[in-house]
Protein backbone atom coordinates (compact mmCIF):
# COMPACT_ATOMS: atom_id res chain seq x y z
CA UNK A 1 0.00 0.00 0.00
CA UNK A 2 1.52 3.35 -1.04
CA UNK A 3 1.25 6.71 0.75
CA UNK A 4 -1.77 7.86 -1.24
CA UNK A 5 -3.78 4.72 -0.50
CA UNK A 6 -2.80 4.79 3.18
CA UNK A 7 -3.83 8.44 3.42
CA UNK A 8 -7.23 7.66 1.86
CA UNK A 9 -7.85 4.83 4.31
CA UNK A 10 -6.97 7.04 7.28
CA UNK A 11 -9.41 9.65 6.01
CA UNK A 12 -12.09 6.94 5.81
CA UNK A 13 -11.22 6.08 9.40
CA UNK A 14 -12.02 9.63 10.56
CA UNK A 15 -8.92 11.74 10.05
CA UNK A 16 -9.07 14.97 8.09
CA UNK A 17 -7.01 15.12 4.87
CA UNK A 18 -4.34 17.25 6.60
CA UNK A 19 -4.26 14.96 9.65
CA UNK A 20 -3.89 11.85 7.49
CA UNK A 21 -1.09 13.40 5.40
CA UNK A 22 0.81 14.59 8.49
CA UNK A 23 0.49 11.20 10.21
CA UNK A 24 1.71 9.27 7.17
CA UNK A 25 4.66 11.67 6.83
CA UNK A 26 5.53 11.27 10.52
CA UNK A 27 5.48 7.46 10.23
CA UNK A 28 8.24 7.75 7.65
CA UNK A 29 10.24 10.31 9.62
CA UNK A 30 10.05 8.64 13.02
CA UNK A 31 10.73 11.75 15.14
CA UNK A 32 10.63 15.16 13.48
CA UNK A 33 10.02 18.84 14.10
CA UNK A 34 6.75 20.42 13.03
CA UNK A 35 8.57 22.26 10.24
CA UNK A 36 10.11 19.07 8.87
CA UNK A 37 6.73 17.34 8.93
CA UNK A 38 5.14 20.21 7.01
CA UNK A 39 7.95 20.06 4.45
CA UNK A 40 7.29 16.34 3.95
CA UNK A 41 3.60 16.67 3.16
CA UNK A 42 1.07 19.15 1.77
CA UNK A 43 -0.01 20.64 5.10
CA UNK A 44 0.59 24.43 5.08
CA UNK A 45 3.10 25.69 7.66
CA UNK A 46 0.53 27.82 9.55
CA UNK A 47 -1.76 24.78 9.96
CA UNK A 48 0.76 22.12 10.97
CA UNK A 49 0.73 22.96 14.69
CA UNK A 50 -3.05 22.64 14.98
CA UNK A 51 -2.97 19.44 12.94
CA UNK A 52 -0.35 17.88 15.21
CA UNK A 53 -2.23 18.85 18.35
CA UNK A 54 -5.42 17.30 16.93
CA UNK A 55 -3.52 14.08 16.14
CA UNK A 56 -2.15 14.06 19.68
CA UNK A 57 -5.67 14.48 21.09
CA UNK A 58 -6.81 11.50 19.02
CA UNK A 59 -3.94 9.43 20.44
CA UNK A 60 -2.04 8.98 17.16
CA UNK A 61 1.11 10.92 18.12
CA UNK A 62 2.81 12.66 21.00
CA UNK A 63 4.48 16.06 20.91
CA UNK A 64 7.27 17.53 22.99
CA UNK A 65 9.62 20.49 23.00
CA UNK A 66 13.13 19.87 21.65
CA UNK A 67 14.36 23.30 20.45
CA UNK A 68 11.00 23.50 18.64
CA UNK A 69 7.72 21.57 18.69
CA UNK A 70 8.64 17.99 17.83
CA UNK A 71 6.41 14.96 17.30
CA UNK A 72 6.62 11.20 16.92
CA UNK A 73 4.06 8.47 16.33
CA UNK A 74 2.74 6.80 19.48
CA UNK A 75 2.70 3.04 19.81
CA UNK A 76 -0.02 2.29 17.25
CA UNK A 77 -1.98 -0.28 19.30
CA UNK A 78 -5.05 1.99 19.57
CA UNK A 79 -4.94 2.85 15.87
CA UNK A 80 -4.51 -0.78 14.90
CA UNK A 81 -7.42 -1.97 17.02
CA UNK A 82 -9.73 0.57 15.37
CA UNK A 83 -8.62 -0.20 11.84
CA UNK A 84 -8.71 -3.96 12.24
CA UNK A 85 -12.33 -3.75 13.35
CA UNK A 86 -13.26 -2.39 9.91
CA UNK A 87 -12.88 -3.95 6.48
CA UNK A 88 -10.01 -5.95 5.01
CA UNK A 89 -8.82 -2.70 3.42
CA UNK A 90 -8.34 -1.23 6.88
CA UNK A 91 -6.48 -4.38 7.91
CA UNK A 92 -3.97 -3.75 5.11
CA UNK A 93 -3.56 -0.16 6.33
CA UNK A 94 -3.02 -1.32 9.94
CA UNK A 95 -0.26 -3.69 8.89
CA UNK A 96 1.40 -0.94 6.86
CA UNK A 97 1.28 1.46 9.81
CA UNK A 98 2.77 -1.15 12.12
CA UNK A 99 5.57 -1.84 9.66
CA UNK A 100 6.37 1.82 9.12
CA UNK A 101 6.23 2.64 12.81
CA UNK A 102 9.02 0.12 13.38
CA UNK A 103 11.06 1.22 10.38
CA UNK A 104 12.53 4.63 11.34
CA UNK A 105 15.91 4.13 12.93
CA UNK A 106 16.48 5.86 16.22
CA UNK A 107 19.26 8.37 15.91
CA UNK A 108 22.62 7.41 17.40
CA UNK A 109 22.28 10.05 20.12
CA UNK A 110 18.87 11.08 21.40
CA UNK A 111 17.62 13.08 24.36
CA UNK A 112 13.88 13.69 24.52
CA UNK A 113 11.55 15.36 27.00
CA UNK A 114 8.03 13.90 27.07
CA UNK A 115 4.96 15.18 28.86
CA UNK A 116 3.33 11.99 30.05
CA UNK A 117 4.68 9.57 32.62
CA UNK A 118 2.89 6.77 30.75
CA UNK A 119 5.17 7.42 27.77
CA UNK A 120 8.25 6.86 29.96
CA UNK A 121 6.86 3.60 31.37
CA UNK A 122 5.89 2.37 27.91
CA UNK A 123 9.36 3.06 26.55
CA UNK A 124 10.94 1.40 29.59
CA UNK A 125 8.93 -1.76 28.92
CA UNK A 126 10.09 -1.84 25.30
CA UNK A 127 13.74 -1.38 26.29
CA UNK A 128 13.56 -4.06 28.99
CA UNK A 129 12.05 -6.43 26.43
CA UNK A 130 15.05 -5.80 24.15
CA UNK A 131 17.76 -5.81 26.87
CA UNK A 132 20.73 -8.09 26.22
CA UNK A 133 23.17 -7.61 29.08
CA UNK A 134 22.22 -5.50 32.10
CA UNK A 135 19.41 -3.42 33.57
CA UNK A 136 19.31 -1.05 36.53
CA UNK A 137 15.86 -0.20 37.88
CA UNK A 138 14.59 2.24 40.51
CA UNK A 139 10.82 2.03 41.10
CA UNK A 140 8.15 2.25 43.76
CA UNK A 141 6.06 -0.89 44.44
CA UNK A 142 3.29 0.10 42.01
CA UNK A 143 5.81 0.78 39.24
CA UNK A 144 7.55 -2.51 40.02
CA UNK A 145 4.37 -4.41 39.25
CA UNK A 146 3.90 -2.38 36.06
CA UNK A 147 7.29 -3.65 34.82
CA UNK A 148 7.27 -7.07 36.50
CA UNK A 149 6.37 -9.23 33.49
CA UNK A 150 9.06 -7.60 31.32
CA UNK A 151 11.63 -7.99 34.12
CA UNK A 152 10.80 -11.69 34.50
CA UNK A 153 11.27 -12.24 30.76
CA UNK A 154 14.60 -10.36 30.77
CA UNK A 155 15.80 -12.29 33.82
CA UNK A 156 14.90 -15.56 32.10
CA UNK A 157 17.08 -14.47 29.14
CA UNK A 158 20.07 -14.17 31.49
CA UNK A 159 20.11 -10.36 31.78
CA UNK A 160 21.76 -9.08 34.97
CA UNK A 161 19.17 -6.93 36.78
CA UNK A 162 19.74 -4.67 39.78
CA UNK A 163 16.39 -3.63 41.28
CA UNK A 164 16.01 -0.81 43.80
CA UNK A 165 12.51 -0.65 45.27
CA UNK A 166 11.90 2.81 46.72
CA UNK A 167 9.19 3.04 49.36
CA UNK A 168 7.53 5.89 51.21
CA UNK A 169 7.55 5.90 55.04
CA UNK A 170 5.25 3.14 56.24
CA UNK A 171 4.90 1.58 52.79
CA UNK A 172 5.56 -2.14 52.49
CA UNK A 173 7.91 -3.63 49.91
CA UNK A 174 6.52 -6.34 47.64
CA UNK A 175 6.82 -9.87 49.09
CA UNK A 176 9.99 -11.78 48.23
CA UNK A 177 7.90 -14.31 46.31
CA UNK A 178 7.01 -11.52 43.86
CA UNK A 179 10.58 -10.22 43.65
CA UNK A 180 12.23 -13.59 43.07
CA UNK A 181 12.69 -14.24 39.37
CA UNK A 182 12.58 -10.55 38.42
CA UNK A 183 16.17 -9.60 39.25
CA UNK A 184 19.67 -10.70 40.14
CA UNK A 185 19.66 -8.57 43.29
CA UNK A 186 17.13 -6.25 44.92
CA UNK A 187 17.57 -3.53 47.53
CA UNK A 188 15.16 -1.27 49.40
CA UNK A 189 15.55 2.50 49.60
CA UNK A 190 13.02 3.66 52.20
CA UNK A 191 12.76 7.15 50.69
CA UNK A 192 10.69 8.04 47.58
CA UNK A 193 12.79 8.41 44.45
CA UNK A 194 12.37 9.10 40.72
CA UNK A 195 11.33 6.42 38.27
CA UNK A 196 14.54 5.09 36.76
CA UNK A 197 15.41 2.42 34.19
CA UNK A 198 18.86 2.08 32.59
CA UNK A 199 19.38 -0.57 29.90
CA UNK A 200 22.60 -1.96 28.41
CA UNK A 201 24.66 1.16 29.24
CA UNK A 202 22.86 2.96 26.41
CA UNK A 203 19.29 3.94 27.29
CA UNK A 204 17.88 5.75 30.34
CA UNK A 205 14.21 6.37 31.19
CA UNK A 206 13.76 8.90 34.01
CA UNK A 207 10.80 10.70 35.56
CA UNK A 208 10.37 12.63 38.84
CA UNK A 209 8.67 10.78 41.70
CA UNK A 210 4.91 11.06 42.01
CA UNK A 211 5.03 13.93 44.56
CA UNK A 212 6.86 16.20 42.12
CA UNK A 213 5.07 19.39 41.06
CA UNK A 214 5.84 18.85 37.36
CA UNK A 215 5.00 15.77 35.33
CA UNK A 216 7.53 15.04 32.62
CA UNK A 217 9.93 12.36 31.55
CA UNK A 218 13.43 12.17 30.08
CA UNK A 219 14.41 9.54 27.52
CA UNK A 220 18.14 9.37 26.83
CA UNK A 221 20.00 7.30 24.27
CA UNK A 222 23.63 8.32 24.76
CA UNK A 223 26.40 6.40 26.53
CA UNK A 224 27.96 9.52 28.04
CA UNK A 225 24.74 10.86 29.57
CA UNK A 226 23.71 7.37 30.63
CA UNK A 227 27.00 7.02 32.51
CA UNK A 228 25.99 10.02 34.64
CA UNK A 229 22.63 8.37 35.36
CA UNK A 230 24.51 5.16 36.24
CA UNK A 231 26.35 6.99 39.01
CA UNK A 232 23.05 8.45 40.24
CA UNK A 233 21.77 4.89 40.54
CA UNK A 234 24.89 3.64 42.36
CA UNK A 235 25.13 6.49 44.85
CA UNK A 236 21.46 7.30 45.47
CA UNK A 237 19.52 4.11 44.81
CA UNK A 238 21.96 1.26 45.46
CA UNK A 239 25.22 1.45 47.34
CA UNK A 240 24.09 2.28 50.89
CA UNK A 241 20.74 0.45 50.97
CA UNK A 242 19.94 -2.92 52.51
CA UNK A 243 19.71 -6.02 50.34
CA UNK A 244 16.24 -7.52 50.05
CA UNK A 245 17.08 -10.42 47.78
CA UNK A 246 20.09 -11.84 45.95
CA UNK A 247 20.75 -14.85 43.77
CA UNK A 248 24.40 -14.97 44.83
CA UNK A 249 25.40 -17.98 46.93
CA UNK A 250 28.81 -19.33 47.99
CA UNK A 251 28.32 -22.18 45.52
CA UNK A 252 27.60 -20.10 42.40
CA UNK A 253 30.23 -18.25 40.32
CA UNK A 254 30.25 -14.55 41.16
CA UNK A 255 29.29 -12.39 38.20
CA UNK A 256 29.78 -8.62 37.99
CA UNK A 257 28.54 -6.17 35.38
CA UNK A 258 30.50 -3.28 36.91
CA UNK A 259 34.29 -3.60 37.06
CA UNK A 260 34.40 -1.39 40.15
CA UNK A 261 32.41 -3.85 42.23
CA UNK A 262 34.59 -6.68 40.90
CA UNK A 263 37.84 -4.89 41.76
CA UNK A 264 36.60 -4.04 45.24
CA UNK A 265 36.13 -7.77 45.94
CA UNK A 266 39.20 -8.97 44.01
CA UNK A 267 41.82 -6.64 45.48
CA UNK A 268 41.79 -8.19 48.99
CA UNK A 269 42.11 -11.66 47.44
CA UNK A 270 45.13 -10.60 45.39
CA UNK A 271 46.69 -9.14 48.53
CA UNK A 272 46.44 -12.65 50.00
CA UNK A 273 48.20 -14.14 46.91
CA UNK A 274 45.03 -15.78 45.61
CA UNK A 275 44.86 -17.30 42.14
CA UNK A 276 41.73 -15.86 40.54
CA UNK A 277 40.31 -17.53 37.44
CA UNK A 278 37.84 -15.42 35.48
CA UNK A 279 35.85 -15.08 32.27
CA UNK A 280 35.56 -11.55 30.87
CA UNK A 281 32.96 -10.62 28.28
CA UNK A 282 33.03 -7.26 26.55
CA UNK A 283 34.33 -5.35 23.54
CA UNK A 284 37.67 -4.47 22.05
CA UNK A 285 37.93 -0.72 22.54
CA UNK A 286 39.43 -0.12 19.09
CA UNK A 287 37.27 -2.35 16.90
CA UNK A 288 34.12 -2.57 19.12
CA UNK A 289 34.05 -6.29 18.34
CA UNK A 290 32.67 -8.50 21.09
CA UNK A 291 35.11 -10.79 22.90
CA UNK A 292 35.09 -13.47 25.58
CA UNK A 293 38.40 -14.07 27.36
CA UNK A 294 39.31 -16.72 29.91
CA UNK A 295 42.33 -16.39 32.15
CA UNK A 296 43.78 -15.26 35.50
CA UNK A 297 43.33 -11.82 37.02
CA UNK A 298 46.78 -10.97 38.32
CA UNK A 299 46.49 -7.29 39.24
CA UNK A 300 44.06 -4.39 39.60
CA UNK A 301 44.63 -0.66 39.50
CA UNK A 302 42.50 2.44 39.99
CA UNK A 303 43.06 6.16 40.36
CA UNK A 304 42.31 6.23 44.08
CA UNK A 305 44.48 3.24 44.94
CA UNK A 306 47.14 5.50 46.47
CA UNK A 307 44.67 6.76 49.08
CA UNK A 308 44.68 5.02 52.46
CA UNK A 309 42.99 1.61 52.34
CA UNK A 310 39.71 0.85 54.09
CA UNK A 311 37.65 -2.32 53.90
CA UNK A 312 35.61 -2.22 51.82
CA UNK A 313 37.03 0.52 49.61
CA UNK A 314 34.41 3.31 49.22
CA UNK A 315 32.95 3.41 45.74
CA UNK A 316 33.84 7.10 45.41
CA UNK A 317 37.52 6.18 45.82
CA UNK A 318 37.18 4.07 42.65
CA UNK A 319 35.38 6.71 40.57
CA UNK A 320 38.33 7.46 38.29
CA UNK A 321 40.14 5.19 35.86
CA UNK A 322 40.04 1.54 36.87
CA UNK A 323 41.48 -1.60 35.29
CA UNK A 324 42.31 -5.25 35.82
CA UNK A 325 45.08 -7.32 34.25
CA UNK A 326 43.92 -10.58 32.69
CA UNK A 327 46.52 -13.18 31.65
CA UNK A 328 45.23 -15.66 29.07
CA UNK A 329 46.84 -18.39 26.98
CA UNK A 330 46.92 -15.93 24.05
CA UNK A 331 48.38 -12.95 25.86
CA UNK A 332 47.87 -10.35 28.57
CA UNK A 333 45.03 -7.82 28.41
CA UNK A 334 44.24 -4.64 30.30
CA UNK A 335 40.52 -4.68 31.03
CA UNK A 336 38.64 -1.45 31.71
CA UNK A 337 35.13 -0.63 32.83
CA UNK A 338 32.29 1.35 31.32
CA UNK A 339 33.59 3.72 28.62
CA UNK A 340 37.13 2.30 28.64
CA UNK A 341 39.43 4.05 26.16
CA UNK A 342 43.01 3.40 27.30
CA UNK A 343 42.51 -0.30 28.04
CA UNK A 344 42.24 -2.93 25.32
CA UNK A 345 38.92 -4.35 26.55
CA UNK A 346 35.75 -2.74 27.88
CA UNK A 347 34.23 -5.35 30.18
CA UNK A 348 30.47 -5.78 30.28
CA UNK A 349 30.54 -8.89 32.47
CA UNK A 350 33.21 -10.43 34.70
CA UNK A 351 32.63 -13.90 36.14
CA UNK A 352 34.94 -15.24 38.83
CA UNK A 353 34.99 -18.98 38.20
CA UNK A 354 37.53 -20.11 40.81
CA UNK A 355 39.66 -18.75 43.66
CA UNK A 356 42.51 -20.86 45.03
CA UNK A 357 45.64 -20.29 47.09
CA UNK A 358 49.12 -21.59 46.39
Amino acid sequence: MDDSELTDVLEDAGLSPYQAEAYVALLGLGTASATDIADSCDVPDPRIYDVLRDLETKGYIETFQQDSLTARARNPDVVLEDLRSRSSKYLDAAETIEERWNQPEISEHEVSIVKRFETVVSRARELIEAAENQIQVGVDPEQFYALREELIAAHDRGVNIKLSICTSPGEDVPPLSDIEGTCTEARNRNIPAPFFVLVDRTWTCFAPHHDSVNEYGVLVKDRTHTYVFHWFFLTCLWEIWDTLYTERTPETPTTYVDLRHAVRDIEPLLNEDAIIEAVVEGYETETKESVELTGRITAVDYTGSSIGRTDPVPLAQMAGRISATLVTDNGTYEVGGWGAVIEEIEATEITITDVTYE
